[in-house]
């Protein structure tokens, strides 16, 4: 956990980057002192009565259950706060009447991650990716590759939110052993490999990479639904049973091409590509 702070309109947003996960957590207080333009000790007990009144309208639990981290406090101290990722917080933020909502989940698209993005303005967010892949040096077949990756992810994604998966979390947990299984290698496993920190995996994969993901992305979901795999449990065995389909055709694939699917490649520009190198030796 690597501990940041954002300023919105030069007010402070305490955060929090996951770095394993790859998530980026806010102060909800912090947020909630911006929206009703009051100090923190009244927004602390604005969010109290807020979570609670969700709580009794029956607000989905993501909401209202936060992350708590210690953030740093005006003393200096660490304390226990209540923190959201980028989507969660998007929730909260609509539920408090202010004229600085629009401008703070603009705010947030900008700095949280691709599926809050996407919730936003989601033709937006298409265009902006293939116009950084573009930047990076794909092809526009590797592009199409990586949207249709997409395109399976977010079916699997769908399939869970469907299936009693609601948290973060849960959704980190399962993608990392999809991957961990036909990979051989956790997700930050892979990042590390390819010299990267908060930049996304998948924007870094070759295209081989690409096809053998989405292979255990489709495999897993397929696999889910005709179990009707339902709770962590049952979607667990789903993803392992994915991710192995995938392994034993990654398998075939490099016996008979003779070349790694899973490589230390990545499109990071030349200064740090260069500094990785550096590390290496």
């Amino acid at each position: 956990m690597k501990n940041d702070i954002k300023l919105f309109e030069q007010k402070k947003i305490r955060s929090v980057y996951d770095e394993e996960n790859d998530i980026w957590y806010f102060s909800v207080v912090d947020v909630i002192a911006i929206l009703i333009e009051k100090d923190y000790q009244t927004a602390r007990k604005y969010w109290n009565k807020l979570a609670e009144r969700l709580r009794n309208e029956g607000a989905n639990e993501s909401v209202t259950n936060c992350h708590r981290l210690k953030l740093e406090a005006a003393d200096g101290k660490k304390y226990l706060t209540d923190v959201a990722t980028a989507e969660t917080m998007l929730r909260i933020v609509q539920s408090v009447p202010s004229p600085k909502a629009e401008p703070i989940k603009q705010w947030l698209a900008r700095v949280g991650y691709e599926r809050m993005k996407e919730t936003v303005d989601p033709a937006l967010s298409i265009d902006r990716a293939r116009e950084n892949w573009q930047k990076l040096g794909h092809s526009e077949k590797w592009i199409q590759q990586r949207m249709m990756g997409q395109e399976t992810r977010n079916k699997l994604t769908d399939y869970w939110k469907t299936h009693e998966i609601t948290k973060d979390e849960e959704y980190a947990i399962l993608t990392n052993i999809i991957h961990q299984e036909w990979s051989g290698l956790s997700v930050q496993e892979h990042k590390r490999l390819k010299g990267l920190k908060s930049q996304n995996l998948r924007d870094h994969m070759s295209e081989a990479e690409l096809i053998f993901t989405a292979l255990a992305e489709l495999t897993t979901r397929q696999v889910a639904e005709s179990e009707q795999a339902t709770g962590m449990k049952e979607n667990k065995k789903a993803a392992r049973r994915g991710g192995n389909v995938a392994k034993i055709a990654k398998e075939r694939f490099e016996e008979e091409t003779k070349q790694k699917v899973v490589t230390d490649e990545n499109y990071l520009p030349a200064t740090q590509r260069r500094k990785k190198l550096a590390a290496k030796d």
